[in-house]
């Protein structure tokens, strides 16, 4: 398996994808394929994304506005995602009786947030 596509790859590979669609996608920054002699050259990350896109302006009929939105949306949770899976790693290397605390107050936190009364 290949890890570079090229636009003909790209149009073989999402059946469901036409060349002007790729080629709004692509002008409409909803994928970003890298740029290499004049030619775009797409990664798996970009099939996987186009495939999606796929999924929601056709199944879903999404517009090219509404991809935008969701698209941004869906990279927004990705990055929290990996931001969290950061700090884990970051409290998971201090020391017992530190990362004890941390889970006490973070208790506390999410319990005021359940139920925001002050005793």
């Amino acid at each position: 398996m290949t890890d570079r596509y090229s636009e003909d790859d790209v149009v073989m590979t999402v059946t469901r994808l036409t060349r002007s669609q790729l080629v709004r996608f692509v002008e409409g920054d909803l994928v970003r394929p890298e740029r290499e002699a004049g030619a775009y050259i797409f990664r798996r990350i970009d099939i996987a994304r186009l495939e999606l896109l796929c999924d929601l302006s056709q199944a879903l009929d999404f517009d090219e506005a509404g991809l935008g939105i969701v698209v941004s949306l869906i990279d927004q949770l990705h990055a929290t995602r990996h931001d969290l899976a950061t700090l884990a790693g970051a409290i998971d290397a201090l020391p017992t009786e530190l990362r004890a605390r941390i889970m006490t107050e973070l208790e506390n936190v999410e319990r005021d947030a359940i139920d925001p009364r002050k005793d």
